[in-house]
């Protein structure tokens, strides 16, 4: 007879001989085997903890929105504890300070986003090789520069010349003249922005298609508007 915590025979005697039982070994070479598969490209391995919210990304790089770093649910209820404790007078003079306050620290945000620094760039924006892609494109006339005001302009003569069907054939024509000519110049852009970032960052791990991408969106808006500021002139060499 065998009590319950004793093992079977077949377990001891495996025990006694030192040998490891057959599913185990398989499930071992199973393993190695998944192992030595290769990675799909782009593959990260898990970081083991949650990704930071943005909250926690702008207290890790200095721009902190809340002076208390509070989260949203304490900041809720110590606004609620604020307000009981005032009089109507003293809350409308709050409120108006804190918007002041506000105005304020975005007006110093977008000033420092705009002069390009990191701490206050979005997630697109960061990187040397992002920062060269902006300068490649600042220091260049390129035709995609008036992709926006010609896209306006001709939205609006379009629906004008809806009283015209033969205006509105050359308008047409003219448009898709231009749209092929936007997108040979945008292939055109993404080759050799990829082909400058390479060659000065030869180790980065951008896809040319991204990079691509961000140097013809940025040429396709008008200097004025973009962001962060152009800080170099057109011609300058970068």
């Amino acid at each position: 007879m065998k009590f319950p915590w004793q093992k079977k025979d077949s377990e001891s005697d495996a025990d006694a001989s030192g040998s490891t039982p057959a599913s185990q070994l398989m499930g071992d070479e199973a393993v190695d085997k998944q192992e030595d598969k290769p990675l799909p490209k782009g593959y990260t391995p898990p970081k083991g903890r949650p990704t930071p919210t943005r909250r926690e990304q702008e207290i890790n790089r200095g721009v902190i929105r809340d002076p208390h770093a509070l989260t949203a649910a304490q900041a809720g209820q110590r606004r609620k504890e604020l307000k009981k404790s005032m009089s109507k007078q003293e809350w409308k003079e709050f409120k108006r300070k804190e918007r002041e306050e506000t105005r304020e620290r975005n007006r110093i945000e977008r000033e420092r986003m705009d002069s390009g620094d990191e701490r206050y760039l979005l997630a697109r924006d960061r990187g040397d090789e992002r920062r060269y892609v902006r300068h490649w494109v600042d220091s260049r006339r390129l035709f995609s520069n008036f992709f926006m005001p010609f896209a306006g302009v001709l939205l609006i003569a379009l629906l004008i010349s809806t009283i015209s069907p033969d205006v509105y054939a050359i308008l047409s024509m003219i448009l898709w003249v231009a749209i092929v000519i936007f997108l040979i110049e945008a292939v055109i852009i993404g080759f050799r922005v990829n082909k400058a970032v390479r060659r000065k960052y030869p180790e980065t791990t951008e896809t040319g298609f991204r990079l691509g991408f961000y140097a013809w969106s940025r040429a396709s808006q008008p200097r004025k508007w973009r962001t962060p500021r152009p800080q170099v002139a057109i011609g300058d060499t970068v």
